[in-house]
C-alpha cells in the first residue's frame, strides 16, 4: 500500500513518546505536515513548538539532550539542513548530543513548492558533518525501522522524509540493518543500480523492464548514507560491469558521491554512471511532472543502462 515516509515518521514517533518518557519532539510550527502532530496528541506535555524558528530550535534540542533527553527535531529539509545548519554543526554535532533531525518535504518531489523548497542539498551537507548519521528510507515500513534505530542508539542523526506516497518494497515488522546495503534483487553481475529514497521502487521497475530486454540488474537500496557500508558496496562495484546511482538529489555530494567514494579509496575500475539532479535548481510543477522532467523515472534509468551498455 501506497504511504507517506512522514506519515510513518509520525506513527511510529506517537507511538515512542509513549514506550519512552524520555524522548522530546520539537517542531517549527509544521506539525500537520511534519507528522509529529499525532506525537502531540500521544503526549502534549512533551511536544513543544518553537515556531518558525528551526535555529532557535534546533538550539533548545541541544539543551534538551544536554540534559538527558532523547530529541526529535523536525521540519522541512529545506529548513532543517539549511537554515539550521549552524546550530546543529556547533550545537549538536560538536558535542555529540543525541538530537534526531528528521526532515520531512525533501527532494524534488516536493513539486508545486518550488526550488526554495526542493532541497536537493540536505544530504550532502548532512553527510559532511562529523559525528552525524544519515538515514534515507525509502517506504513506510523502512522509515518505521529507521525510527526506532535511531531512537534506540546515542548520538546526533539526520533522516530524510518525503512528502509524497511511496509503493512498498519491505513489509511490516522490517528490521533494519544500518551496517549493510541491502541487495533487493541480486543480477547477472554486469549491472549494478545503486537507490535511495523513492528512486528504489524506481530501481525495482527499471530491473523488471531491463529484464524483459535480457539485462538483469542488481537492485541495491543504500538506506544508510553515514556510516556507509563500503565494503559492501566495493564487493558490489567489484562484481559488476557498469554500476547506476538513484538519488532525488544533487549528485554532487549524494549517493553517488558516496559511491563514487568507495570507488576512490579501492582498486575498483567499474564505470559508475549518476542519474540525479545535476547541479541544478527544481521547479514548481506536479511532482510526478517534475521528477520526469529531471529524468527520475524507471523509463530514464532504462535508457540510461541502455545507451551505455
Amino acid at each position: 500500500m501506497a504511504q507517506e515516509t512522514r506519515n510513518a515518521y509520525g506513527e511510529k514517533l506517537a507511538q515512542l513518546i509513549v514506550e519512552n518518557p524520555n524522548i522530546v519532539v520539537l517542531d517549527a510550527d509544521l506539525t500537520k505536515s511534519t507528522k509529529t502532530a499525532e506525537a502531540k496528541k500521544a503526549c502534549p506535555e512533551r511536544h513543544l513548538n518553537a515556531g518558525i524558528a528551526e535555529a532557535n530550535m534546533m538550539g533548545m534540542a541541544a539543551g534538551l539532550a544536554a540534559s538527558g533527553k532523547t530529541v526529535f527535531a523536525s521540519s522541512f529539509a529545506i529548513f532543517a539542513a539549511g537554515r539550521a545548519f549552524e546550530i546543529i554543526r556547533n550545537s549538536i554535532c560538536y558535542p555529540h548530543l543525541n538530537v534526531k533531525v528528521c526532515a520531512t518535504h525533501a527532494g524534488l518531489s516536493v513539486g508545486e513548492d518550488g526550488a526554495s523548497h526542493q532541497s536537493i542539498e540536505d544530504v550532502a551537507i548532512m553527510r559532511a558533518l562529523p559525528n552525524m548519521r544519515v538515514y534515507v528510507p525509502c517506504d513506510q515500513y523502512e522509515a518505521k525501522a529507521v525510527i526506532e534505530h535511531v531512537a534506540n542508539n546515542d548520538g546526533p542523526c539526520y533522516v530524510r522524509l518525503g512528502r509524497g506516497k511511496v509503493e512498498d518494497v519491505y513489509q511490516e515488522g522490517h528490521v533494519f540493518d544500518f551496517s549493510k546495503v541491502d541487495v533487493l534483487h541480486q543480477g547477472s553481475g554486469k549491472v549494478v543500480l545503486f537507490a535511495m529514497g523513492l528512486m528504489v521502487q524506481e530501481a525495482i521497475k527499471a530491473q523488471k523492464a531491463l529484464l524483459e530486454k535480457g539485462i538483469d540488474a542488481t537492485v541495491v537500496n543504500v538506506s544508510c548514507l553515514k556510516p556507509l557500508d563500503e565494503k559492501g558496496i566495493e564487493k558490489l562495484l567489484s562484481s559488476h560491469s557498469l554500476a547506476f546511482t538513484l538519488e532525488e538529489h544533487n549528485v554532487i555530494g549524494g549517493l553517488y558521491s558516496a559511491v563514487s567514494e568507495v570507488k576512490g579509496y579501492t582498486s575498483v575500475t567499474t564505470p559508475i554512471v549518476p542519474i540525479g539532479v545535476y547541479d541544478t535548481f527544481g521547479e514548481s510543477g506536479k511532482a510526478a511532472d517534475v521528477l520526469k522532467k529531471y529524468g527520475l523515472t524507471a523509463e530514464n534509468v532504462v535508457n540510461k543502462v541502455l545507451e551505455k551498455i
